[in-house]
């Protein structure tokens, strides 16, 4: 089963504001996560604004069996990559000297977005993949949020893996600095669980040269200069909004994992 990929997303997301006037917003896709609260509340989580606050008891995700054929020459890249995404072998047969099934049980999460793109790139597109979904299990997840100026950005949130959480706020961080343009104010970049920051990044206020016309003089001068931007700064992050570009939202779906582990590695 193939997926949406990203070029074809910016296509179609293109198509239907030029002809229907629309303004979209691009999110990853979600599944639905069975989550109980401690004290016994039940949720179902669509997408990541509705998880709820508070201690959590107990997250259930959906899974899928999932069969890859493939020339036997890709059975290393294809193992690796689903072994990245949570996948728990079940078993491997020739289907002839050349062609190998390789089949997996593994979390729906794990595949809906760009599982596919990165199989066929792997595999220099000759893999093919089949799943049907199987129940769910419980796992190990947290809610990620990502935080401009200290507000929740939810199309940025994601809810993963305990162990991918950290790699995930990095990359996201990194990539946000990249791509919103500069403010007349410093906006700050947070990957947060919870009320724990995990991440940071800052995106550096445009700074005019206030000094451009003092020659010379008085030091206190220049320093009254200074503070006076300094406290207009200030007064401009408290009333100013981020302006986030549609290149970011596009960007923030890419698979960019490499660049995350590698951050991730130098914490």
């Amino acid at each position: 089963m193939g997926f949406l990929g990203l070029l074809h997303l910016e296509i179609t997301r293109e198509r239907l504001e030029q002809e229907y006037g629309l303004d979209l917003i691009s999110t990853a896709p979600n599944v639905i996560y069975q989550v109980t609260a401690e004290d016994g509340e039940h949720h179902q989580v669509t997408n990541p604004s509705e998880f709820p606050e508070g201690k959590i008891s107990e997250i259930r995700e959906p899974i899928v069996d999932a069969t890859v054929i493939v020339p036997a020459e890709f059975i290393g890249p294809v193992m690796e990559l689903c072994q990245s995404r949570r996948g728990q072998m079940k078993g491997m047969d020739y289907l002839s000297e050349e062609r190998v099934e390789i089949r997996y049980v593994m979390p729906l999460a794990e595949i809906v977005f760009d599982f596919f793109d990165q199989l066929k790139s792997r595999t220099k597109g000759y893999a093919s993949l089949n799943w049907q979904g199987t129940g769910e299990q419980v796992a190990d997840l947290v809610k990620v949020d990502i935080l401009l100026q200290g507000d929740k950005v939810d199309a940025f949130s994601a809810i993963t893996h305990r162990d991918q959480a950290y790699s995930y706020g990095v990359r996201m961080a990194s990539k946000l600095r990249e791509l919103i343009p500069r403010q007349q104010f410093e906006v700050p970049i947070q990957a947060a669980i919870g009320s724990r920051i995990i991440a940071r990044e800052n995106i550096r206020a445009i700074r005019k040269d206030v000094l451009s016309k003092c020659y010379g003089g008085d030091i206190s001068r220049k320093r009254k200069l200074l503070e006076k931007q300094k406290e207009g700064k200030k007064r401009m992050k408290m009333v100013g909004t981020v302006e986030v570009p549609q290149e970011a939202f596009i960007a923030a779906l890419s698979s960019d994992e490499d660049a995350g582990k590698e951050k991730a590695g130098k914490k």
